[in-house]
């Protein structure tokens, strides 16, 4: 003989009511969040993919970063071996005029004004931090304060750099040399600024003596200048390579955060409609849940 109970029935409702219940409760976390999952785990086979994704796109970050550090260092390089270049080649042009018509007002103090853009830009530090030092990044490295100071200094005593140059890991595989030494940039420089100091204060008109100092000097910042956009046509090449790298790096971390987002992201559209579903079916399920609770098998027996 069969049995009647209600009680069964009930538990099998119940359950499908918490059910309902839990999916509702996910639902509205993904609306609250815009996440599919609260956790790693919840993502199941994506998990992993997701997790090598987000390693990925940190170092690509740090990549982006140290791009962009280094294209600031780049620029400041340029902008002090610039300024060096445009001082020696407007000192060269006064040197020549003087040469050619055997007169030389103001001469001494156009050397002077190059030979203090020249020690400046040579000193100049980012962040606190020498430029040109090498790895000697707490001092100056170039030690002439004066014109005159360069007449007993040699080249060898006058930059107290070192020939330690920055180097950074911009891309997988890729290291980049950024670091520039003053001796570098300014050695051949130097010499004519010691040729210039040695002729002494130069008078209106100059000496014959001092006329052969000043062509001496003329030839030598010729050299000089070739040395230095040397340098400087070097450190424009590693600029463009850094931007390069910089945008490598920024569209693979965009590529990445795509991978992530796609895999981790809820569609919030999609969101909304199972929201509006699971809600209708959770007040179904109580309804029908109140009228299997009013039936009593007493009420058909009378």
């Amino acid at each position: 003989m069969s049995r009647v109970a209600t009680i069964p029935l009930q538990r099998t409702m119940s359950a499908a009511i918490q059910h309902s219940q839990q999916l509702l409760a996910t639902t509205q976390t993904q609306l609250s969040t815009g996440k599919k999952a609260a956790d790693y785990a919840s993502l199941g086979t994506q998990a992993v993919r997701n997790l090598s994704t987000h390693s990925l796109l940190a170092q690509q970050d740090a990549y982006a970063t140290v791009a962009t550090r280094v294209g600031t260092a780049l620029s400041l390089n340029d902008i002090n071996i610039g300024a060096i270049d445009t001082a020696a080649s407007t000192l060269k042009k006064d040197l020549l005029t003087a040469l050619g018509t055997r007169r030389s007002p103001g001469l001494s103090e156009s050397i002077a004004a190059a030979f203090d853009q020249f020690r400046t830009s040579l000193n100049a530090t980012d962040g606190g931090a020498s430029l040109f030092g090498g790895s000697q990044t707490d001092s100056a490295p170039f030690l002439p304060v004066t014109l005159a100071d360069t007449i007993a200094m040699p080249a060898a005593a006058a930059f107290a750099n070192d020939s330690v140059k920055a180097t950074v890991r911009a891309a997988d595989g890729v290291d980049v040399q950024y670091g520039v030494t003053a001796s570098d940039i300014g050695s051949g420089l130097y010499a004519a600024f010691q040729t210039l100091a040695g002729a002494g204060t130069i008078g209106d008109p100059p000496t014959a003596a001092q006329l052969d100092a000043l062509s001496a000097a003329a030839s030598q910042i010729d050299t000089g200048l070739t040395e230095l956009r040397t340098v400087n046509a070097e450190n424009g090449r590693r600029q463009a390579q850094t931007e390069t790298l910089a945008t490598r790096a920024s569209d693979r971390s965009v590529l990445l955060h795509g991978i992530i987002n796609g895999n981790e992201d809820a569609d919030l559209g999609q969101v909304a409609i199972d929201l509006a579903q699971q809600k209708t079916m959770l007040q179904a399920s109580y309804s029908v849940f109140a009228q299997l609770s009013s039936l009593s098998l007493a009420s058909y027996l009378r």
